[in-house]
């Protein structure tokens, strides 16, 4: 899969500028609504610890940052990360416990902390939006204290061909019904071609070796609609 630089910063910027006042409803149309019981067996799966910290790139509404606070009973602090401005003004707006989490607005490519910084990085449905994953991975590992934890979720490679078949025919109507309920089918499109074009399971394992995190795995959700990478910082 090919990088493609600015272009690419340019597309996917025009993209969450035109849909970011509908984010959350625009998950609920690329995942029928199951997006959120996905988060919530993204963050059980991560087990965070109390007095631990968290920084969530490309963290879009703040619902990983939410649940992680929940999780750790408030102990834990949160470093939310995301280009878009005006998401980040809908996040503040949607968590109510503000004590405990910070907003930047920043590149996954260029994160603005020291290193090993962080118990845990956490990224859901933004690794595939990303121009230069080689480099956002190695910024992860970087900012990651030793012995710290990053855990993907993003769309992934169905392993069903039954479920494949209709899951290729759904996502042909995503972007028609987006027209329908939000005036436009470009984002939609994008957001389409960008999972087709993804890394499969086994090749982000291996990004994500090359970026030197050890213990490496994928846990499938839904036969691998969407699939969660676990990697560690040793």
């Amino acid at each position: 899969m090919q990088t493609f630089g600015d272009e690419k910063n340019k597309v996917v910027t025009k993209v969450f500028q035109d849909v970011f006042d509908r984010y959350d409803l625009m998950n609920d149309l690329m995942s029928l609504g199951i997006h959120r019981i996905w988060k919530r067996m993204f963050i059980n799966y991560l087990n965070p610890q109390k007095n631990t910290k968290l920084v969530d790139v490309a963290s879009g509404t703040g619902d990983i940052a939410r649940l992680f606070l929940k999780k750790t009973n408030l102990s834990g602090s949160v470093c939310c990360v995301d280009e878009n401005k005006d998401m980040i003004k809908i996040s503040k707006k949607k968590i109510t416990n503000k004590n405990n989490i910070e907003w930047y607005c920043n590149n996954a490519e260029k994160l603005p902390f020291n290193d090993n910084k962080f118990d845990y990085y956490t990224i859901s449905f933004g690794l595939r939006n990303i121009s230069n994953i080689n480099k956002a991975l190695d910024e992860a590992f970087r900012v990651l204290k030793p012995g710290g934890r990053l855990l993907c979720l993003e769309f992934s490679k169905v392993k069903n061909g039954v479920l494949n078949n209709f899951y290729q025919i759904y996502s042909k109507s995503i972007p028609k019904i987006g027209k329908i309920i939000v005036g436009k089918s470009e984002p939609y499109e994008y957001l389409i071609n960008s999972i087709k074009e993804f890394y499969s399971q086994e090749e982000l394992i291996k990004l994500l070796e090359k970026s030197n995190f050890k213990n490496v795995s994928c846990r499938n959700l839904n036969a691998g609609i969407v699939a969660i990478h676990s990697a560690w910082k040793i």
